[in-house]
C-alpha cells in the first residue's frame, strides 16, 4: 500500500515557483500563491518566486537561473500550458530537460479527468529533470495547481512516501557531478 513511512525522516526541499502570465502580478497570482501555500504547509521552503510573461526566452532564462542554483531542488511553473498562441511553457521548458517525465503528464491527466472530464485534453502539463533539478509545468488555474500538488507532488516530493518518491532519487540524478541536492536523503 502506498503511504508515509514514519520510520523515515522528512527531508525539506527548496522549491521555486514560476508563474507564466502576461497579466498577473504577485497581488493577484492565485495559482502561484496556491502552490506557495501548499509547499510551505507540507514543510518545504519556497526558495524563490517569480512571474514572467509568456515568452520562451524569458521562461528559459528564469528556469536556467534556478536550474544552475544548487539551493533549488525543484521548479514548479504554472501557466502557459494550453494551446493558444501565447502558451509556450512546454516549448520553453522541454528544451531544457535532460530527461522527460512522461508519467507525470499521464497521472496529471488522470487526476484532472476525474475533476473536469474531457477538458483535461486542453492541458499540455509536462515535467522533466535538468541538472539534478525536477521541473513540473502545470496549467495556470488554481484548481489544476491544487490537483497536481494534492494528488501527485505532495507525495512524490516527500522522502517518507513509499513505495518510492522523487526525493530518494535526487542524490543519484547527478551521479557524474555529485551536486548537493536534497540534503538528508539517502539512496
Amino acid at each position: 500500500m502506498p503511504g508515509i513511512d514514519d520510520k523515515r525522516a522528512f527531508v525539506p526541499l527548496k522549491i521555486a515557483v514560476l508563474t507564466i502570465s502576461d497579466t498577473r502580478k504577485f497581488e493577484d497570482d492565485k495559482s502561484g500563491s496556491t502552490l506557495a501555500e501548499r509547499i510551505e504547509k507540507a514543510g518545504h521552503a519556497v526558495a524563490d518566486r517569480a512571474i514572467v510573461t509568456d515568452d520562451v526566452e524569458k521562461i528559459r532564462a528564469q528556469m536556467r537561473v534556478w536550474i544552475a542554483d544548487p539551493a533549488v531542488d525543484v521548479i514548479i511553473s504554472t501557466g502557459g500550458t494550453g494551446f493558444t498562441g501565447r502558451d509556450v511553457t512546454p516549448e520553453a521548458a522541454e528544451a531544457l530537460f535532460e530527461k522527460r517525465m512522461d508519467g507525470f503528464s499521464t497521472v496529471f491527466h488522470m487526476v484532472s479527468h476525474a475533476k473536469i472530464g474531457s477538458s483535461t485534453v486542453q492541458s499540455r502539463a509536462t515535467a522533466g529533470v535538468a541538472n539534478s533539478t525536477f521541473i513540473f509545468c502545470l496549467p495556470g488555474s488554481p484548481g489544476a495547481c491544487r490537483d497536481a500538488w494534492d494528488e501527485i507532488l505532495v507525495h512524490q516530493l516527500d522522502y517518507r512516501y513509499r513505495p518510492c518518491n522523487f526525493v530518494e532519487l535526487m542524490p543519484r540524478l547527478d551521479e557524474g557531478m555529485r551536486r548537493a541536492k536534497a540534503q538528508g536523503a539517502t539512496a
